[in-house]
């Protein structure tokens, strides 16, 4: 091997060496009390433990760094992964959402779910409790999906119709007449 291949190969090492000066903070953030989508929400047992498993450590304040996030830059690699991740869909923050977005995050994780975009594909080779099954993604789709068709539209029409005085010749629509 030439000298400046020699040189080229320690000073990538060097590098490499200094990197690792320059660790990641691995602490959460405390999770406001009462946010927690589990914790409002209180899913059946089996979906909770599934968000645990395939959603949480990318997407709320409960992260569990594994020992690989100890190698720079990897470790720079998951940190931004994460932040990105709770930037678009905070479990730990679930209900700061208002009700409309709440809808329209379960609409999403039911949607990536569903087309096999979450969890990422890389994130269960290292995570073996996130390969989910035919029947895990299943559940987990119907589960966001229920969870989605359970808001409150009936304020939006309330908003959106044209306001009248309340009086006998006011019928609902919906309800037969005898």
């Amino acid at each position: 091997m030439s000298t400046l291949v020699k040189r080229i190969l320690l000073g990538l090492l060097g590098a490499l060496v200094a990197l690792q000066f320059f660790q990641i903070d691995k602490a959460n953030p405390t999770a406001p009390n009462g946010q927690d989508l589990i914790a409002a929400v209180q899913p059946p047992q089996d979906v909770a433990q599934l968000l645990k498993d395939a959603c949480y450590d990318c997407h709320s304040y409960h992260t569990t760094y594994p020992w690989y996030a100890n190698i720079q830059p990897v470790g720079w690699w998951l940190k931004g992964h994460v932040n990105e991740g709770r930037e678009h869909l905070n479990f730990s923050a679930w209900t700061a959402y208002d009700a409309e977005k709440r809808a329209h995050k379960a609409e999403e994780c039911a949607e990536e779910v569903e087309e096999g975009h979450m969890p990422l594909k890389a994130y269960p080779l290292t995570h073996a409790e996130a390969r989910l099954t035919d029947e895990q993604r299943s559940r987990l789709v119907t589960w966001f999906s229920a969870l989605a068709d359970d808001r409150d539209i009936s304020k939006r029409i309330r908003e959106k119709a044209p306001k009248k005085s309340p009086g006998p010749e006011l019928q609902h629509q919906d309800m037969p007449t005898e």
